[in-house]
């Protein structure tokens, strides 16, 4: 019997970022401004996302993201590289 990998509770910033496929100031942004929850763990304070807090920041952007499509807010680009 094979047993399944076990699925870490917290991640670190970079982790998160990688992820998201964004850059871990990004993370640390979102973090700040209140977007995405994470906590600050022992003396040297370094942050770690909870792996919900991440599954719930991105249950909510797509929720935004459909939210300003249907009010005409945004448009198709076409491509990635026009939004960066």
């Amino acid at each position: 019997m094979t047993e399944e990998p076990t699925k870490r509770r917290f991640l670190t910033i970079e982790q998160v970022a990688d992820e998201l496929n964004v850059k871990a100031n990004q993370v640390r942004v979102l973090i700040k401004s209140g977007e995405l929850r994470g906590i600050q763990v022992g003396a040297r304070g370094v942050w770690r996302i909870g792996t919900q807090d991440v599954e719930d920041y991105i249950a909510e952007a797509y929720r935004r993201t459909a939210e300003r499509i249907a009010a005409g807010e945004l448009e198709d680009a076409g491509s990635d590289a026009q939004e960066a």
